[in-house]
């Protein structure tokens, strides 16, 4: 059922939005970086990194009611490591592109989400890119992937509160 609901919306996705190729739209705020990206190999650029740094990588959508409700104790987690210059917190935003100046945006300023903000526009290549992310997810909504020196080292398929979440980066950190 989680397949047919996710590849039903995702179709929706690819119908709606923006498939052109230019440049992504970057906007930076004091505190964190809203960005478009049409292309996924510039996504996963920002995260398998070798730098020992612990990427936590949430895919989530405004319109996801589980994404929504796990985003506060991800931001919860995310403050008490503010701090620690080997971990990074990025959401992932599955929306359509043309909600990125709109429900993106209205959703990241009302609930003062700090972190780094990439919505992901590369609906037509799906299929290419759901199995890269972890060859075990379905393309279900809210997902988080932890990774370290490009190595992908947790995946999870559906909700986290914050004590399953940080138990995930402590075990890596």
């Amino acid at each position: 059922m989680k397949k047919f609901i996710f590849g039903g919306m995702m179709s929706l996705l690819f119908l709606f939005a923006c498939q052109s190729k230019k440049e992504p739209l970057v906007e930076q705020t004091e505190n964190q970086q809203l960005t478009l990206i049409t292309d996924y190999n510039d996504l996963f650029s920002k995260f398998t990194q070798k730098d020992d740094k612990l990427y936590v990588v949430n895919y989530w959508a405004t319109w996801c009611k589980p994404c929504v409700e796990e985003l506060p104790d991800f931001m919860e987690v995310n403050k008490e490591l503010e701090g620690n210059p080997n971990f990074k917190m990025i959401l992932v935003s599955l929306d359509k592109a043309s909600a990125l100046e709109t429900s993106v945006k209205d959703f990241i300023e009302k609930n003062n989400i700090p972190t780094d903000v990439y919505l992901l526009s590369d609906n037509k290549r799906q299929m290419q890119w759901i199995p890269l992310v972890n060859e075990r997810w379905s393309g279900a909504i809210p997902s988080t992937a932890i990774y370290k020196n490009g190595e992908q080292l947790e995946f999870t398929e559906g909700q986290l509160n914050k004590s399953e979440l940080k138990s995930l980066i402590e075990k890596h950190l």
